[in-house]
């Protein structure tokens, strides 16, 4: 049979075919959506951190202009709470209780922004205003606020029954095999810094309408999601009822990066007030809310030490954490430093570890998984302790790496806890990108620089981190009787580009138009289950049950297509819509195949890819900066990045993906940070005190791949959409160090590393010398 070579393929630089809409304002978003006869609704929320309280009355809220609903804690003593199943096995073998999220706080409030009550007007004005006269009286209590404070003596109690702030207690390793090593260690090297808490901040906030169907005897939840099974599971928890009478629905996502995977207080309260009321109820959430509710990231206090021998190799890491968990167990919240511990050694061949790690709770907002969910922590804390190593032997920080590098003939490598990375060429990306940040001439521009009164700095990180893991994203295609083709999948898209992703996979299998493919996510009346988008899952795994889906397909055209043509279908190819025996102009259309298919799954393309083990992208990211020492300004005025994501689907996706990534992580070193008040008031609580990244933040990027393809994934692909984020603030932090140390001496500056924060350092260190 003639292969026939597909123009929107695997490896095609296909321009995005969701953005026309996006870009015209024809997006659909939750907020766009207004059912007849809506209702809005607005969440009464603590002014303060701890406290006691009693709501007096509610009669005068009640009774105000407009409303239709007030509900207190009291009211929803039917509802379950939001529940995490994520604690893992403490070292005596036990799981700590949680603490976990009511719809509505009963009688205790934890932090700034907790749940207190709920109205229902017919304006969000209307309800805001009425919320106000609700009698509440607080009782406040000193609050704990500060991680690196949490476990000390005297620091007040979030939940005083359990006798002490730890959430809980993880350790991996092996302890008496690291002893040994540091034992025997000619140098021991140490760090010590705060993994500062970030505010996710995607373009749409968190907003949900709820409408009860009378007719279908069950409810549909409309929300921004990053999937909606899960949300459909834990919802159909909280209320006690089947999954089946509970519909979600997920239109356009402005955005997700971990925080809208979780189900929220407000999807609940909107449920329960449309189930009362028998009309549409919708909630829409301000800036201002997504900073003091929507779940956080990071915000880690640790210190890690590094054994090392004479000659610079690296014999063993101790590392312990403190990780803030707020006031509450969100999700995901105790996995998410358990995961980054796993990825403890990085690209390195570190063969003794030990690593404990204490969650802590805090009177502050919930923390969950951002943007790599704990790899970015991990690649931070080595590739800090390991540019620390290099200044105190001497020697270059790249020399340091190539002395430790895992090498490609130790693949496949089991490291220290037990992840298992199947290939990789850690020195090879690290060449390539020294070769295109133009490495070996920078100190010319550094003498450039200072002649200018002006200090530079350069710096790297190598990274790996585990992605796609292990499950399956099955995907389903139907043949559509006007000759298209829809492709329904249980990911969903948050501006990835998986219209044109997923449409890549079917064209090149069926070798249509793009354009007559569809992408439906975001219903669970279309699909029984789906697993989300998080964790770079999408394509390693959507992406390859898509293309199987796109064979079976393709082979059952064939089929009918025979039989209609009278020929075998080892002689039929698909070009362009049709089917036709080769080296012929008799040919069938693809909607004259769907008339005659016998029964509907003649014309259905079923597809799974099962995956055991993860996935585990990896690369270099060299970032060189200049600072004004009169100022502390620092200017990015390099970027470098050589990845190896195994495979890549699409050039220009795969590249926006990297750059929102980098920004990200740029954002985390350089300019945003979480700050609460010693009484758990949050002081960042908008952009005017909550720094992002701009346009003239960051520079033009240079990027480009080496890959090396998995050996795990049945494409090969390793996957892309956190690692920008995990090599960028390392990469980001180590530049600014670099810079400082070779002009001052300064070995050591807290993220973000701010033009106060740098004048400061730099005037701090005058003094001294």
């Amino acid at each position: 049979m003639t292969v026939v070579t597909p123009k929107f393929g695997m490896g095609a630089s296909v321009l995005r075919v969701e953005d026309l809409a996006f870009i015209t304002g024809q997006g659909r978003y939750t907020d766009d959506i207004a059912p007849d006869g809506l209702l809005h609704g607005f969440v009464l929320r603590s002014p303060v951190a701890k406290a006691s309280f009693t709501i007096a009355s509610t009669e005068a809220a009640a009774k105000a202009p407009g409303v239709h609903l007030v509900l207190t804690g009291a009211d929803l003593g039917h509802l379950g709470d939001l529940r995490s199943g994520m604690m893992q096995k403490q070292p005596d073998g036990t799981r700590a209780p949680t603490r976990d999220i009511p719809i509505l706080c009963r009688d205790r409030v934890n932090y700034v922004g907790d749940a207190v009550a709920f109205v229902v007007a017919d304006s969000r004005a209307q309800a805001q205003d009425a919320a106000e006269l609700i009698d509440i009286d607080y009782e406040a209590e000193d609050a704990a606020a500060d991680t690196a404070t949490a476990l000390e003596a005297g620091t007040p109690l979030v939940w005083p029954e359990l006798g002490s702030n730890r959430a809980f207690l993880n350790e991996m390793g092996d302890r008496g095999k690291t002893d040994t090593a540091f034992a025997k260690a000619d140098k021991v090297v140490r760090v010590e810094f705060v993994n500062n808490r970030l505010v996710c901040n995607y373009m749409e906030p968190r907003s949900a309408i709820a409408e009860w169907k009378e007719d279908e005897n069950r409810f549909v939840l409309t929300t921004g999601s990053q999937g909606v099974h899960s949300m459909q599971t834990i919802l159909a928890g909280v209320f006690g009822m089947p999954t089946d009478k509970i519909r979600v629905i997920t239109p356009d996502v402005g955005g997700g990066f971990g925080p809208k995977s979780f189900v929220y207080r407000e999807y609940a309260l909107v449920i329960e007030a449309a189930s009362r009321l028998k009309k549409p109820v919708k909630w829409a959430g301000d800036r201002t809310e997504h900073f003091l509710t929507d779940a956080q990231g990071r915000d880690n206090v640790v210190s890690a030490d590094m054994a090392l021998d004479k000659t610079g190799r690296f014999l063993g890491m101790r590392v312990r954490l403190v990780a803030n968990l707020g006031a509450y167990i969100s999700q995901y919240g105790p996995f998410i430093p358990y995961v980054g511990a796993t990825m403890s050694t990085g690209v390195y061949d570190i063969p003794a570890l030990d690593v404990s790690i204490s969650g802590v709770y805090t009177n502050t907002c919930p923390v969950d998984a951002y943007r790599g969910a704990g790899r970015p922590e991990a690649a931070l804390l080595l590739e800090k302790l390991v540019d620390a190593c290099a200044r105190e032997l001497g020697i270059g920080v790249e020399e340091i790496r190539r002395r430790n590098f895992i090498r490609p003939e130790q693949f496949p490598y089991r490291t220290a806890t037990g992840r298992l990375y199947d290939t990789g060429e850690f020195d090879g990306h690290m060449t390539l990108a020294m070769e295109r940040a133009g490495w070996s001439g920078f100190e010319k521009r550094y003498k450039a620089a200072a002649a200018a009164g002006r200090i530079r700095g350069i710096g790297m990180a190598t990274y790996v981190e585990a992605c796609a893991f292990p499950g399956s994203e099955p995907a389903f295609l139907q043949l559509n009787a006007d000759g298209t083709v829809t492709l329904s999948i249980g990911t969903q898209s948050n501006g990835q580009g998986h219209a044109t992703a997923y449409a890549q996979f079917v064209s090149e299998k069926l070798n249509l138009d793009i354009a007559k493919i569809r992408v439906h996510q975001g219903d669970t009346d279309r699909l029984k289950s789906g697993g989300g988008t998080g964790g770079s899952r999408s394509i390693p795994l959507g992406g390859v049950s898509t293309a199987r889906a796109g064979e079976d397909l393709a082979e059952k055209i064939r089929r009918i297509a025979a039989d209609e043509l009278e020929a075998s279908p080892a002689d039929i190819e698909l070009v362009d819509g049709v089917a036709r025996i080769v080296g012929t102009d008799r040919s069938i259309g693809f909607a004259d195949i769907a008339r005659a298919a016998k029964k509907p799954s003649d014309i259905e393309g079923f597809g799974e890819f099962v995956q055991d083990e993860c996935t585990y992208p990896n690369g270099t990211h060299i970032c060189e900066v200049e600072i004004d020492p009169d100022t502390g300004k620092t200017e990015i005025v390099r970027y470098t990045i050589v990845d190896d994501f195994g495979a890549t689907v699409n050039p220009i996706l795969l590249a926006g993906q990297v750059h929102g990534g980098v920004v990200q992580g740029i954002g985390q070193a350089l300019t945003e940070s979480t700050v609460y008040s010693e009484d758990g008031q949050l002081l960042t609580a908008s952009f005017m005190d909550y720094a992002m990244p701009r346009a003239d933040t960051v520079p033009s990027f240079h990027f480009e791949t080496r890959n090396v393809p998995s050996t795990t994934n049945a494409l090969g692909i390793k996957g892309a959409g956190e690692a920008g984020t995990i090599g960028a603030t390392p990469a980001a932090l180590n530049a600014v160090t670099d810079a400082l140390y070779r002009a001052y001496g300064i070995r050591h500056i807290e993220m973000p590393a701010t033009p106060t924060r740098i004048w400061n350092a730099i005037r701090e260190a005058g003094s001294e010398g």
